[in-house]
Protein backbone atom coordinates (compact mmCIF):
# COMPACT_ATOMS: atom_id res chain seq x y z
CA UNK A 1 0.00 0.00 0.00
CA UNK A 2 2.98 2.25 0.21
CA UNK A 3 3.91 5.53 2.74
CA UNK A 4 3.08 3.33 6.10
CA UNK A 5 -0.75 3.74 5.11
CA UNK A 6 -2.23 1.45 7.75
CA UNK A 7 -6.02 0.15 6.72
CA UNK A 8 -7.92 -2.17 8.09
CA UNK A 9 -9.29 -5.10 6.46
CA UNK A 10 -13.13 -3.85 7.33
CA UNK A 11 -12.10 -0.65 6.52
CA UNK A 12 -13.22 1.32 2.64
CA UNK A 13 -10.74 3.62 1.22
CA UNK A 14 -12.18 4.99 -1.83
CA UNK A 15 -8.87 6.80 -3.33
CA UNK A 16 -5.86 5.63 -1.33
CA UNK A 17 -3.46 8.53 -3.17
CA UNK A 18 -5.70 10.80 -0.27
CA UNK A 19 -4.02 9.91 2.36
CA UNK A 20 -0.91 10.42 3.93
CA UNK A 21 1.69 8.71 5.14
CA UNK A 22 1.91 6.97 8.84
CA UNK A 23 -1.80 7.43 8.81
CA UNK A 24 -4.07 4.48 10.33
CA UNK A 25 -7.70 3.71 9.34
CA UNK A 26 -9.27 1.59 12.49
CA UNK A 27 -12.23 -1.63 11.55
CA UNK A 28 -15.40 -0.25 9.77
CA UNK A 29 -14.12 3.26 8.58
CA UNK A 30 -15.08 4.76 5.30
CA UNK A 31 -12.73 7.21 3.52
CA UNK A 32 -14.89 8.59 0.17
CA UNK A 33 -13.37 9.86 -2.84
CA UNK A 34 -12.23 13.66 -2.92
CA UNK A 35 -11.02 14.39 0.48
CA UNK A 36 -7.75 15.46 1.73
CA UNK A 37 -6.23 13.72 4.72
CA UNK A 38 -2.48 14.88 5.82
CA UNK A 39 0.03 12.49 7.58
CA UNK A 40 0.26 10.57 11.23
CA UNK A 41 -4.10 10.52 11.11
CA UNK A 42 -5.66 7.75 13.50
CA UNK A 43 -9.14 7.66 11.97
CA UNK A 44 -11.12 5.45 14.71
CA UNK A 45 -13.31 2.18 14.08
CA UNK A 46 -16.61 3.18 12.43
CA UNK A 47 -15.73 6.91 11.31
CA UNK A 48 -17.11 8.58 7.95
CA UNK A 49 -15.19 10.85 5.73
CA UNK A 50 -17.15 12.44 2.89
CA UNK A 51 -15.98 13.91 -0.10
CA UNK A 52 -14.48 16.91 0.14
CA UNK A 53 -13.59 16.95 3.74
CA UNK A 54 -10.28 18.34 4.48
CA UNK A 55 -8.24 16.85 7.63
CA UNK A 56 -5.25 18.02 8.69
CA UNK A 57 -1.54 16.38 9.69
CA UNK A 58 -1.76 14.56 13.19
CA UNK A 59 -5.47 14.15 13.77
CA UNK A 60 -7.20 12.19 15.90
CA UNK A 61 -10.43 10.83 15.40
CA UNK A 62 -12.23 8.60 18.11
CA UNK A 63 -14.43 5.90 16.94
CA UNK A 64 -18.05 6.71 15.68
CA UNK A 65 -17.55 10.31 13.72
CA UNK A 66 -18.64 11.44 10.84
CA UNK A 67 -17.11 14.34 8.84
CA UNK A 68 -19.60 15.64 6.43
CA UNK A 69 -18.98 17.72 3.18
CA UNK A 70 -17.86 21.27 4.35
CA UNK A 71 -15.44 20.35 7.48
CA UNK A 72 -12.22 21.63 7.45
CA UNK A 73 -10.19 20.31 10.36
CA UNK A 74 -6.54 21.89 10.80
CA UNK A 75 -3.19 20.37 11.78
CA UNK A 76 -3.50 18.36 15.64
CA UNK A 77 -7.02 18.80 16.41
CA UNK A 78 -8.49 15.79 18.35
CA UNK A 79 -12.48 14.82 17.82
CA UNK A 80 -13.64 12.78 20.55
CA UNK A 81 -15.69 9.73 20.24
CA UNK A 82 -19.00 10.36 18.74
CA UNK A 83 -18.79 13.84 18.48
CA UNK A 84 -21.10 14.97 15.97
CA UNK A 85 -20.26 17.64 13.19
CA UNK A 86 -22.99 18.61 10.91
CA UNK A 87 -23.46 20.76 7.66
CA UNK A 88 -26.81 22.32 7.26
CA UNK A 89 -28.58 24.43 10.10
CA UNK A 90 -32.17 23.56 9.21
CA UNK A 91 -32.34 20.40 7.39
CA UNK A 92 -35.86 19.10 5.80
CA UNK A 93 -35.80 15.52 4.13
CA UNK A 94 -38.00 17.20 1.80
CA UNK A 95 -35.86 19.89 0.59
CA UNK A 96 -32.77 19.87 -0.57
CA UNK A 97 -29.99 21.67 0.08
CA UNK A 98 -26.25 19.69 -0.85
CA UNK A 99 -25.73 23.19 -2.71
CA UNK A 100 -26.09 25.00 0.60
CA UNK A 101 -23.60 23.05 3.02
CA UNK A 102 -22.07 25.19 5.71
CA UNK A 103 -18.45 25.18 6.33
CA UNK A 104 -17.08 24.35 10.25
CA UNK A 105 -13.99 25.19 10.55
CA UNK A 106 -11.65 23.36 13.38
CA UNK A 107 -8.23 25.59 13.91
CA UNK A 108 -4.99 23.77 14.68
CA UNK A 109 -4.59 21.92 17.94
CA UNK A 110 -8.45 22.30 19.02
CA UNK A 111 -10.12 19.24 21.15
CA UNK A 112 -13.90 18.75 20.71
CA UNK A 113 -15.35 16.05 23.61
CA UNK A 114 -16.93 13.26 23.87
CA UNK A 115 -20.47 13.14 22.33
CA UNK A 116 -20.03 17.09 21.71
CA UNK A 117 -22.10 18.34 18.66
CA UNK A 118 -21.03 21.33 16.63
CA UNK A 119 -23.98 23.38 14.68
CA UNK A 120 -22.45 24.23 11.29
CA UNK A 121 -21.13 27.17 10.04
CA UNK A 122 -19.19 28.76 13.07
CA UNK A 123 -15.60 28.16 13.55
CA UNK A 124 -13.97 26.69 16.56
CA UNK A 125 -10.15 28.79 17.59
CA UNK A 126 -6.95 27.47 17.84
CA UNK A 127 -5.97 25.03 20.75
CA UNK A 128 -9.31 25.29 21.94
CA UNK A 129 -11.54 23.23 24.26
CA UNK A 130 -15.06 21.72 23.83
CA UNK A 131 -15.67 19.64 26.94
CA UNK A 132 -18.16 16.51 26.48
CA UNK A 133 -21.59 17.05 25.36
CA UNK A 134 -21.39 20.63 25.18
CA UNK A 135 -23.71 22.06 21.96
CA UNK A 136 -21.52 24.83 20.75
CA UNK A 137 -23.98 26.73 18.08
CA UNK A 138 -21.45 29.96 18.12
CA UNK A 139 -17.66 30.75 17.10
CA UNK A 140 -15.20 29.61 19.96
CA UNK A 141 -12.16 31.75 20.49
CA UNK A 142 -8.77 30.54 20.69
CA UNK A 143 -7.56 28.51 23.77
CA UNK A 144 -11.49 29.37 25.09
CA UNK A 145 -13.30 26.07 27.35
CA UNK A 146 -16.70 25.34 26.33
CA UNK A 147 -19.49 23.60 28.51
CA UNK A 148 -22.60 23.44 28.13
CA UNK A 149 -25.82 22.79 26.69
CA UNK A 150 -26.18 25.36 24.48
CA UNK A 151 -22.33 26.00 25.41
CA UNK A 152 -20.82 29.22 27.22
CA UNK A 153 -17.57 30.13 27.60
CA UNK A 154 -16.45 28.83 31.22
CA UNK A 155 -12.68 30.00 30.84
CA UNK A 156 -9.34 29.42 29.25
CA UNK A 157 -7.30 26.23 28.28
CA UNK A 158 -3.71 25.85 27.88
CA UNK A 159 -2.14 24.19 25.43
CA UNK A 160 -1.55 21.14 27.42
CA UNK A 161 -5.11 21.32 28.39
CA UNK A 162 -5.04 22.70 31.75
CA UNK A 163 -7.32 25.60 33.22
CA UNK A 164 -5.39 28.84 33.36
CA UNK A 165 -6.13 30.94 35.63
CA UNK A 166 -5.52 35.14 34.85
CA UNK A 167 -4.25 37.24 37.01
CA UNK A 168 -5.58 40.77 37.19
CA UNK A 169 -2.62 41.60 34.82
CA UNK A 170 -4.12 39.40 32.37
CA UNK A 171 -1.26 36.41 32.95
CA UNK A 172 -1.47 33.05 33.64
CA UNK A 173 0.87 29.84 33.68
CA UNK A 174 0.01 26.39 32.70
CA UNK A 175 0.18 24.37 35.50
CA UNK A 176 2.12 21.66 33.76
CA UNK A 177 4.12 22.85 31.16
CA UNK A 178 5.26 26.09 32.49
CA UNK A 179 4.28 28.01 29.93
CA UNK A 180 3.51 31.68 29.93
CA UNK A 181 -0.33 33.34 28.47
CA UNK A 182 -1.25 36.65 28.14
CA UNK A 183 -5.10 38.04 28.03
CA UNK A 184 -5.70 41.21 26.07
CA UNK A 185 -8.09 43.82 26.81
CA UNK A 186 -9.82 42.61 23.62
CA UNK A 187 -10.13 38.73 24.94
CA UNK A 188 -7.48 37.49 23.62
CA UNK A 189 -5.26 34.82 24.33
CA UNK A 190 -1.43 34.05 23.36
CA UNK A 191 0.91 31.53 24.55
CA UNK A 192 4.63 33.74 25.45
CA UNK A 193 6.64 30.90 24.94
CA UNK A 194 5.64 29.17 21.87
CA UNK A 195 3.43 30.79 18.88
CA UNK A 196 0.17 29.27 18.33
CA UNK A 197 1.29 28.19 14.70
CA UNK A 198 5.01 26.39 15.86
CA UNK A 199 4.59 22.64 16.73
CA UNK A 200 5.13 21.46 20.44
CA UNK A 201 8.73 20.66 20.98
CA UNK A 202 9.38 17.09 21.17
CA UNK A 203 10.48 17.16 24.73
CA UNK A 204 6.73 18.73 25.84
CA UNK A 205 4.96 16.15 23.80
CA UNK A 206 4.17 13.66 26.35
CA UNK A 207 1.33 14.42 29.06
CA UNK A 208 3.70 13.57 32.68
CA UNK A 209 0.87 15.14 35.46
CA UNK A 210 -2.32 13.36 35.44
CA UNK A 211 -5.06 16.53 35.24
CA UNK A 212 -6.99 14.87 38.83
CA UNK A 213 -3.80 15.70 40.84
CA UNK A 214 -4.08 19.48 39.18
CA UNK A 215 -7.76 19.90 40.46
CA UNK A 216 -7.24 23.41 42.06
CA UNK A 217 -6.30 25.06 38.60
CA UNK A 218 -10.13 23.27 37.51
CA UNK A 219 -13.31 25.85 37.52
Amino acid sequence: MGANIQVHPSAVVDDIGCVGKGTKIWHFSHVSAGVSIGEECSIGQNSYIASGVIVGSRVKIQNNVSLYEGTIIEDDVFLGPSCVLTNVTNPRSEIVRRHLYEATLIKKGATIGANATLVCGITVGRHAFVGAGAVVCTDVLDYALMLGIPARQKGWMSRHGHYLNFDDKGKAVCPESGWRYLRSDSNEVQCVDCTEESPLPKSMNRGKVPYKDLKKNRL
